[in-house]
């Protein structure tokens, strides 16, 4: 079953041209195709008002496809939360539903870890990878193989120091600033013992570091066995830093807790990204400075 909804629970599409792309793309990939009658819709700065997107999240649950792709990310999801069927959704994962994103949809991905325990994919969108002016090759072949079932690892390179490390726990994350926004919620998973990943874009290093202490100051970075950052784009350099860097702040972050923190995951706001398995229990080993992240 190659079914693949396409989807917009958050910001407005745009163009439309890179969406009609995308589905041409993962059409040749040998998915049948189908963009959600909403896809394209417009209210302000989101695809849709809120009762749209609302409704495009239980239609998709509804039918059940094999897999249920964001468009895009941006902003909407919050809003949603309080009002989403998690019960709906945890049921179409049930019937075989993959439900693949990042940015946005970490909302959707960790609101339905809080309340049903169900597993999603950390992944790429519709508009960003598959609508681009050039497919990763990476990200693709990531993405086939893990929505196929065939993949069962993933692999990085990272610093030195953490030779021998070898834990097991769930593996849960996302956008960085998503995960900082249900912290208090009930839609916060309270995951002790996990493996937790984090990526973002448009924040500075110094914005980084205050998110990731509050994560620590709630207690979350120390009740983890490993931390892995991914990507951290697009952030302008100020007069003000002064030798202040993305380095200097993971090193400011591994003075205050115990968990390990590896740089290098291949996932955020970039081309090449790999595809995750949020929810699931995976195996994390690290030989010299080569991470593998198994869940097969």
């Amino acid at each position: 079953m190659n079914s693949l909804t396409l989807f917009s629970p958050s910001g407005v599409v745009a163009k439309a041209p890179p969406l009609r792309l995308a589905a041409k793309r993962l059409a040749a990939l040998g998915f049948e195709v189908q963009i959600d009658a909403a896809a394209l819709a417009r209210q302000q700065r989101f695809a849709g008002d809120d009762e749209a997107r609302l409704a495009a999240i239980h239609r998709v649950a509804r039918a059940a496809p094999a897999i249920a792709m964001s468009t895009r990310g941006g902003y909407g999801l919050t809003r949603l939360l309080d009002r989403i069927d998690w019960k709906l959704v945890a049921k179409s994962i049930e019937q075989g539903t993959r439900w693949v994103g990042h940015s946005d949809s970490t909302a959707l991905q960790l609101g339905l870890l809080a309340h049903a325990k169900g597993i999603t994919w950390a992944g790429p969108m519709a508009c960003y990878d598959f609508g681009s002016e050039a497919v990763d090759e990476v990200t693709r072949d990531c993405f086939v193989e893990a929505m196929s079932g065939e993949l069962e690892a993933v692999g990085f390179r990272t610093e030195a120091g953490f030779d021998g490390l070898d834990v097991k726990g769930p593996l849960w994350g996302g956008n960085l600033a998503m995960l900082c926004s249900l912290l208090g919620t009930p839609h916060w998973p309270r995951i002790k013992g996990g493996v937790l990943f984090v990526e973002d874009v448009n924040e500075h290093p110094y914005r980084i570091e205050r998110s990731l202490l509050q994560l620590h100051q709630a207690g979350v970075l120390d009740a983890q066995k490993a931390i892995l950052l991914g990507a951290f784009t697009e952030w302008k350099k100020s007069p003000l830093d002064r030798g202040y860097t993305l380095r200097s702040m993971v090193q400011t972050l591994r003075g205050v807790t115990r968990t390990p923190i590896l740089t290098g995951l291949p996932f955020g706001h970039v081309p090449t990204k790999v595809t995750l398995p949020v929810g699931a229990r995976v195996e994390l080993v690290v030989q010299a400075r080569d991470v593998l992240v198994g869940w097969g």
